[in-house]
């Protein structure tokens, strides 16, 4: 046990010179001229009761910096997590993209199964969150769209606008997965 210690204990229990608070001449005159042994067990036991006040407080604010980093930690691997998730998503596009073209030039037998296959292709990119961005006939914004060609405006049509979809865009919430790919008049 640390001196410091066995003085706050000492001071907790009493001093042992004294058989009661009286006898430690409070009131007295000699008290006033010199410290008694009850005055300095006092003081230990306020140094020692600081010192306590010290670490509790250094212990609350490691508590504190323990619980911001799991946070902190939970929110990185929460993000990590989506990131590959939309990683993975955006290389699937692609596969969309590409039914959606089939439905062009097949017959009647082959658009139901390409339908039901592009709808359940749909219904992931739902279920995860992600919109198709199609600008068609809305301003150009730069944030959502790369314009890979541009077209003269036709007679009252203003220039800025996204004339034709060449391959739709996606995004989760704000973050946008896939640039549109369009043409825009000048």
């Amino acid at each position: 046990m640390s001196e410091e210690m066995k003085k706050t204990a000492e001071a907790a229990d009493g001093c042992e010179d004294c058989a009661s608070e009286k006898a430690c001449g409070a009131g007295e005159a000699q008290a006033a001229e010199e410290p008694t042994v009850c005055d300095e067990q006092a003081a230990a036991l306020e140094a020692a009761r600081s010192e306590a006040a010290g670490y509790k407080d250094k212990w609350m604010r490691t508590a504190a910096e323990f619980d911001n980093f799991r946070k902190r930690n939970e929110q990185t691997r929460r993000t990590a997590y989506l990131d590959g998730k939309a990683d993975i998503l955006v290389k699937l596009l692609p596969v969309g993209d590409n039914l959606e073209r089939a439905l062009t030039t097949c017959d009647e037998q082959t658009r139901k199964g390409i339908e039901m296959v592009l709808r359940s292709f749909n219904k992931l990119l739902e279920d995860e969150g992600i919109e198709a961005i199609d600008p068609t006939g809305e301003e150009f914004d730069p944030t959502f769209c790369e314009a890979i060609m541009s077209e003269p405006s036709a007679e009252g049509v203003e220039p800025g606008y996204v004339k034709e979809v060449f391959l739709k865009g996606y995004r989760r919430g704000e973050k946008v997965l896939r640039y549109a790919q369009v043409k825009v008049t000048t």
